[in-house]
C-alpha cells in the first residue's frame, strides 16, 4: 500500500517543503503497514495461517520444553500422548505431531525464529501467544514439578512472545495453583492451603473485595472462552484444553465462594 505515503508526502511539500514531505513519507509508511496488518488480520486466509502455525508451533515447542531439562520423562511423554487423543489427532495428523514434537527435541532447534514467526503472525491476537504459553506450562508440569532448566526456558520462550518477568511469573504460579483443580471434588470444609491454592489460581489476594473476585473469575472465563479462542485463530480442537482449564478456575472459584458463604 502506497496510500498513506502520498497523501503524508504531499501534505508535507506543500505545508512545509521538502523536508517536510520527507517526514510525511515515512510516517505514511507506517500508517500503511498498519493499515495492511490490520486489513489482513481477520480474514479467512489469516486465521487459516494462525492456525497452521499454532498447531506446529504447539508441538515443536512442547518437545523442546520437554527435552529442556536433558531427558523426556514418562510422565511428559503420556501427557503428550493424552494431549493428542484428546485432540483428536490421529492418522497423518498424529504422525506430523510427533515428528514436530521430536524435531522440537532436537538439540539444533531454532527457538528463536520459530517463536518469532508464531508472534508476528499472531500480532493482534493476543490470547493465541497466551492460551499456548498457559499449554507449555501445563506440560511442564505433568510430571507434578518445573524444574530450573525448564523454568528458564518457559520464562525465556514467554519473553519472545513479549512477556515481562513478573507477568510470566504470575502466569506461572496462577497455572500451577489451576492444576491443582484438575478433576476437582469440592470436600466438606478446604483446608487453608486449599483455599490459598484458589485465590492463587484467580490471580486475587484472599483478602480482595466479592466485587474484585468476580471481576477476576470472568476475566479469566472470557480468556478462555471457546468462541473467543476460535475467532482468533487457536484450532477447535485445541479449544477443548481451554474448556478444561475454565473447569478448574471455576472450581477455584465455587470453593472460594463457598467459603465466603460459609463465613
Amino acid at each position: 500500500m502506497i496510500y498513506g505515503k502520498l497523501v503524508a508526502g504531499l501534505l508535507g511539500l506543500l505545508l512545509a517543503g521538502p523536508f517536510s514531505a520527507l517526514l510525511g513519507i515515512l510516517l505514511g509508511h507506517w500508517f500503511d503497514r498498519g493499515l495492511q496488518r490490520s486489513l489482513g488480520f481477520g480474514s479467512p486466509e489469516h486465521l487459516a495461517r494462525v492456525r497452521e502455525l499454532f498447531f506446529e508451533t504447539s508441538f515443536l515447542l512442547l518437545g523442546h520444553v520437554a527435552k529442556a531439562d536433558g531427558r523426556i520423562s514418562e510422565a511428559e511423554i503420556a501427557h503428550a500422548e493424552d494431549l493428542m487423543r484428546q485432540l483428536g489427532v490421529q492418522g497423518p495428523q498424529r504422525e506430523a505431531a510427533i515428528a514436530l514434537f521430536k524435531r522440537g527435541a532436537d538439540p539444533d532447534f531454532a527457538l528463536e525464529e520459530t517463536v518469532s514467526v508464531f508472534h508476528e503472525a499472531c500480532a493482534g491476537h493476543r490470547q493465541v501467544p497466551h492460551t499456548l504459553l498457559v499449554f507449555l506450562v501445563s506440560l511442564a508440569l505433568a510430571d507434578g514439578v518445573i524444574d530450573s532448566a525448564e523454568r528458564e526456558l518457559l520464562k525465556k520462550i514467554s519473553s519472545l512472545l513479549g512477556y515481562s518477568s513478573v507477568a510470566f511469573e504470575q502466569l506461572l504460579r496462577m497455572v500451577e495453583a489451576q492444576s491443582h483443580f484438575h478433576d476437582y471434588h469440592a470436600p466438606a470444609s478446604a483446608p487453608p492451603d486449599q483455599l490459598a491454592d484458589a485465590y492463587l489460581a484467580l490471580g486475587v489476594e484472599s483478602g480482595c473485595s466479592d466485587r474484585d473476585l468476580k471481576r477476576a473469575y470472568r476475566k479469566l472465563m472470557s480468556q478462555h472462552h471457546p468462541d473467543k479462542l476460535i475467532a482468533q485463530g487457536v484450532p477447535e480442537q485445541m479449544v477443548k484444553l481451554a474448556t478444561e482449564k475454565s473447569q478448574e478456575i471455576q472450581a477455584a472459584y465455587e470453593l472460594i465462594r463457598k467459603q465466603r458463604s460459609a463465613g
